[in-house]
């Protein structure tokens, strides 16, 4: 169960009733505020885990709100209202939002943002908040957008560079091709999740036989992972060792 606290902006007390309702189904905590002004100062002494923010509030509107909160804080805000047109979203975006929501929205599409967003904050706010990783023989430096083998730098699209990244910060993780399209691409994009293959199969040319400690494996039937393969390495070089002292006993009796 999640043990996150949501904090649920809106002047409509059925729609906040609503959220909180299936929020705390999915074991969110919640906090329901009902005007602008009230939000930054419920912000400062709750600090919740994420915000959900409708744009059209008394006091102060949803534009505004996100915009102070911005100046003290990074908490995921995912934007709700009922203003559909780029400039809207765009400019929510540009004011520091992480989402956006157009109204009427299904509840479920709701949580499942809400998770997305959350994953990708945790993701992010790592002990150092690096923004690098480093392997035998690769260096990916997310800051940079470089990805660097045997210290000479690869060209590598901007997509590329940020899924290897994920799966590089993740090892042994997991993750579906959907999640990938969620947490790399963006929960907005819409093209098929196959594009997931193409971009794996492009890194894995570039990075062909550069170690052998690492790799991307394919985890058939579910998506991705990068594995580190350093018990593997090991056992080869026990194996490598055995047969060397295996061969010299051999030698040394005159075993054949």
């Amino acid at each position: 169960m999640a043990n996150e606290k949501i904090m649920i902006v809106d002047d409509d007390v059925n729609i906040c009733e609503l959220l909180r309702l299936y929020l705390e189904k999915e074991g969110y905590a919640t906090k329901i505020v009902n005007d602008g002004m009230s939000a930054v100062d419920t912000f400062k002494a709750e600090t919740p885990d994420l915000v959900l923010l409708d744009i059209m509030l008394p006091g102060l509107d949803g534009w505004q709100v996100c915009r102070e909160i911005r100046k003290f804080s990074d908490k995921p805000i995912i934007m709700l209202t009922a203003k559909g047109e780029t400039f809207d979203k765009v400019l929510g975006l540009e004011l520091g939002a992480d989402d956006y929501v157009t109204k009427p929205f299904d509840t479920k599409e709701i949580v499942a943002r809400i998770k997305a967003v959350l994953r990708r904050s945790a993701g992010s706010a790592g002990p150092a908040n690096t923004k690098e990783v480093n392997f035998d023989k690769l260096s990916i430096n997310l800051e940079n957008y470089e990805m660097k083998v045997n210290g000479v730098q690869v060209d590598t699209p901007p997509k590329e560079l940020e899924l290897i990244f994920h799966l590089a910060s993740n090892p042994n993780r997991v993750f579906s091709r959907d999640q990938l399209l969620d947490e790399v691409w963006g929960f907005d994009y819409y093209g098929d999740s196959r594009t997931v293959d193409v971009h794996v199969k492009r890194l894995r040319e570039k990075l062909e036989g550069v170690s052998d400690k690492w790799e991307l494996k394919t985890v058939w039937g579910v998506g991705y992972k990068s594995r580190r393969r350093i018990k593997r390495y090991a056992e080869h070089k026990k194996r490598l060792f055995a047969q060397k002292v295996k061969k010299r006993f051999q030698k040394a009796f005159y075993i054949h």
